[in-house]
């Protein structure tokens, strides 16, 4: 089983990134050998559409599970559609989240657990009179 953990750096010890669509990697790790490989999310920077992009990433490399902090309807939809099933609820570190994972204390996501946009910064948010 290979799974998919949304992670702010490039290694075992790195902290998960809450952030699905927004991460820098993903740590795509063989359950059963441990043998793990890291990819750069090149959807982090996108203007828009960076779940979708993200979960066509993860189809396209084929994982069976995401393990993530939250994530959205768009990317949900996407990765449902390719038979990903997805977990969220991790923190800690990467090694931490696959002991979460492997001892069942990851909520199965049924359902997109945040709105859209969720990860974007915000910038301005006024009204452009000043």
């Amino acid at each position: 089983m290979r799974i998919a953990l949304s992670s702010k750096s490039n290694n075992l010890e790195s902290e998960i990134d809450p952030r699905f669509g927004r991460c820098n990697y993903f740590i795509i790790i063989d359950i059963e050998t441990m043998s793990f490989e890291s990819i750069s999310n090149e959807s982090s920077i996108a203007s828009g559409g960076a779940g979708i992009k993200a979960a066509q990433t993860l189809s396209k490399v084929e994982v069976d599970v995401v393990v993530t902090g939250n994530m959205g309807p768009n990317a949900f939809q996407t990765l449902s559609a390719a038979g990903i099933k997805v977990f969220i609820g991790a923190n800690g570190t990467i090694k931490e989240a696959i002991e979460q994972f492997k001892n069942g204390k990851l909520n199965k996501l049924e359902s997109p657990s945040v709105g859209s946009h969720f990860g974007m910064k915000t910038v301005g948010r006024g009204f452009g009179r000043g």
